[in-house]
């Protein structure tokens, strides 16, 4: 630290005071003459923390200036206004080694001019810096942003593309299921169909029709005051008197005869049971047990009992029960139809 050498004491002459004292009309007390006092290295105490005393060096008023005006502007900038009239003598503050940049600028000038061009330039080159990282970091967490969201749209994409791809498959695997299960149910459908007409078809060489030309007139079911029940209980074919009447299948005659209003009748039993009755007749051609063939001529149609005109009545009583079942479904169950 530099210090300066005290100063050779001058004597005090009274008479030799000037009479001008500040203004005032008088001498006072208060305004000297004073000692002059000169600090030295061991008068002052020493310096603590940040504010420490350089020690100038030689040729460093130009650069002391330059420095000073830094202190100001920083402390400007900082929000607070340093005022240089202090009344305290002017010390040196001492700055770190700048940037080659901030010092090439420094060696363009001096004094304040210089000083704000270097922290200007200082300033735009740290904004400049600053912004171009804020700006790189932005567009990278932009970038990385639109990546994760394409990514997961991706995966939405791909679980939604499996999802309908899966829900395809399990349509067109219930498709083909139903459609293999209608073909098997067609399939199944025909095949009983002809194995039922293959049956029938057997059947029809056992069974045949009671009458070649025939007309039908009445139908099972028929409600009317003609008949006793109440309704028509058999099938009549309509013919010609005198038309041959055939067996339907073989059996054995256990009723030929008078019947009142059934006229003339003949009942043939089958091997199950089943009782045919053949009524009406004007002519019985068999006798009670009798053994028949199907197409065996039995009889001939009449209009014999209740009657209004000549037909043969058929009535079938299965197990030979009393109550009869309606013909035409019987004769189609036996491949017959009538």
């Amino acid at each position: 630290m530099a210090s300066n050498p005290p100063a050779p004491a001058a004597p005090f002459v009274p008479s030799q005071r000037q009479p001008d004292t500040f203004g005032y009309g008088g001498h006072r007390t208060d305004e000297g003459p004073f000692e002059e006092w000169n600090p030295t290295e061991e008068s002052l105490s020493a310096a603590r923390g940040r504010h420490r005393v350089a020690k100038q060096k030689g040729g460093g008023l130009a650069r002391s200036s330059t420095v000073l005006g830094v202190g100001v502007i920083a402390a400007v900038g900082a929000g607070g206004m340093a005022s240089a009239n202090t009344g305290k003598p002017p010390v040196s503050i001492s700055l770190p080694d700048l940037p080659s940049s901030v010092s090439s600028l420094l060696g363009e000038g001096s004094g304040h001019q210089a000083t704000q061009t270097a922290l200007s330039s200082v300033t735009t080159t740290t904004a400049t810096d600053a912004d171009s990282s804020s700006s790189d970091a932005g567009e990278a967490l932009r970038s990385r942003i639109i990546s994760q969201a394409a990514q997961q749209q991706n995966q939405l994409d791909t679980k939604a593309s499996a999802k309908a791809v899966a829900a395809a498959e399990a349509k067109a695997e219930k498709a083909a299921a139903a459609k293999a299960a209608d073909a098997k149910e067609k399939a199944e459908t025909s095949a009983k169909q002809k194995a039922e007409q293959a049956r029938l078809a057997e059947l029809a060489k056992q069974y045949t029709l009671p009458v070649v030309s025939y007309t039908i007139t009445g139908t099972f079911g028929q409600a009317g005051s003609m008949w006793s029940s109440g309704y028509h209980t058999g099938l009549d074919f309509a013919a010609p008197t005198g038309t041959l009447i055939k067996a339907v299948h073989g059996g054995t005659v256990t009723e030929a005869g008078w019947a009142g209003s059934y006229g003339y009748r003949t009942i043939i039993t089958l091997d199950d049971g089943t009782e045919l009755w053949f009524c009406h007749q004007s002519s019985i051609g068999v006798k009670v047990g009798q053994k028949v063939a199907t197409g065996d001529v039995i009889g001939r149609v009449g209009a014999t009992g209740n009657v209004t005109g000549p037909h043969l009545h058929l009535e079938v009583h299965p197990n030979g029960q009393a109550t009869a079942i309606d013909p035409m479904t019987w004769l189609r169950g036996k491949g017959l139809n009538p």
